[in-house]
């Protein structure tokens, strides 16, 4: 009962999806690739799946015993000897023990249920970060080819410039260097890039060269980080919390169960004589009444549990391993508050840094560059402002991709801590 009971809920959670996407299948995909895939999700799986062979062990009753005795010397009776004797027993344990032991089978199971829920958002935790690593390294890439392009255009007009006598070759030289870094800086991302990729593929568990298709936030969804709205909700969804409430629950019963043990246990049993008739009687002696009749006998034995203080251990042990699963529940409650604490707090200067960034710096750092160009178009300025300019530029459309990233990693890391999607806000 127990056993299906559990497959059941099983199913039920599995089918549950417990991690965002934010509308991109590209990262869904590999998320439910790296789950199927993973050696250490199926090893999880496969822990679960033996724990649930115990629950018909725990609550199965001890096997019967057949005994066959064959008398060597057959003792004589009254109505005959006696050769064989078949006989039977069946034990059975005082009343509840087999329930509780089931229960206990059944509450460890559970537990191993939680550990590979926890394996599967660790996985998932594991490839948002690699995910968004790319994301960065990608967008980095084309912000540095456009970049590149840009400065290209740049060196093309002060050759113009240099060739009809209207400006400097140490300009030229100075754009033809800047050229140089965006070059070296691309062939440095792209060995990033070599790096990201086979750390996805090795979390899910594919080749480090597979190919991994270019990487892009579509989407950076809107959060408010409230502290115990989002500890509450990890106490109730997070699976190592689930699982050491689960081993306080089983450790309960491990007590019941030992308490039991003073109780003794009992075996009923059936045995069968074969009795051979006299032939020993002289002529004209009648047999005896019941001559050769067979002895049919039924028994009951009691266990006498004498030795309590093995008792008493056994006890004190299941008391003392539930003290350590609360201690172990009290712990995991607390690493999730310090988590939640710390990641909530980066979330919300990630957050002031981008608005800092798309609202102020990045528009500046735009009609900077805008300003520069003119002025350096007709003359005003030199190609060491223009490059200023378009330095700052640069870096700040980097400074903005990488907090992007670093904002959805937090996220990710938020997930996990709670194990739960991040309660997006409603615009």
């Amino acid at each position: 009962m127990f056993r299906s009971i559990l497959i059941a809920s099983f199913a039920a959670v599995s089918l549950a999806q417990n991690y965002a996407t934010n509308g991109d299948p590209q990262l869904d995909a590999y998320i439910r690739d790296a789950n199927g895939r993973s050696p250490a999700v199926r090893q999880a799986f496969a822990k679960y799946q033996s724990s649930l062979e115990r629950l018909p062990q725990a609550s199965a009753l001890p096997e019967p015993v057949v005994g066959v005795t064959q008398y060597v010397r057959s003792p004589e009776t009254r109505v005959g000897p006696q050769t064989t004797m078949l006989s039977v027993s069946q034990a059975f344990p005082w009343f509840g023990k087999l329930s509780d032991k089931e229960k206990i089978a059944a509450k460890e199971a559970q537990v191993f249920r939680e550990y590979y829920e926890a394996q599967q958002d660790e996985v998932i935790r594991q490839v948002k970060l690699a995910y968004y690593s790319l994301a960065f390294i990608d967008r980095a890439i084309t912000i540095t080819g456009e970049d590149l392009s840009l400065i290209q255009q740049y060196e093309t007009l002060a050759q113009a410039r240099y060739s009809q006598g209207q400006g400097l070759q140490q300009a030229v030289i100075k754009l033809q260097a800047e050229i140089t870094r965006d070059q070296n800086r691309l062939d440095d991302l792209r060995s990033q890039r070599v790096d990201a990729e086979a750390m996805l593929n090795t979390v899910m568990d594919r080749p480090a060269n597979s190919p991994i298709l270019r990487v892009a936030i579509l989407a950076r969804p809107k959060v408010a980080v409230d502290y115990q709205a989002l500890h509450a909700l990890a106490t109730r969804a997070r699976p190592e919390v689930l699982g050491a409430l689960l081993q306080i629950e089983r450790d309960e019963k491990r007590i019941q169960l030992a308490q039991k043990s003073y109780w003794p246990d009992f075996s009923v049993g059936a045995s069968f004589t074969n009795v051979n008739g006299r032939s020993d009687l002289g002529p004209g002696v009648m047999p005896p009444s019941q001559n050769g009749k067979n002895i049919f006998a039924v028994s009951a034995t009691v266990s006498i549990p004498i030795r309590r203080r093995k008792y008493d251990a056994a006890i004190q042990e299941a008391t003392e391993d539930q003290i350590a699963a609360r201690e172990g529940y009290r712990n995991v409650v607390n690493s999730i508050e310090g988590a939640v604490r710390g990641i909530g707090f980066r979330i919300g200067t990630l957050e002031e840094q981008i608005a800092l960034f798309e609202k102020t710096l990045l528009p500046q750092a735009e009609q900077a560059l805008a300003s520069t160009e003119v002025a350096y178009s007709t003359g005003t300025l030199g190609v060491l402002d223009l490059l200023d300019s378009e330095r700052f530029l640069l870096n700040m459309r980097l400074g903005l991709a990488q907090y992007i990233s670093d904002y959805m990693k937090s996220l990710a890391e938020m997930e996990r801590a709670i194990g739960a999607p991040f309660p997006e806000v409603t615009p």
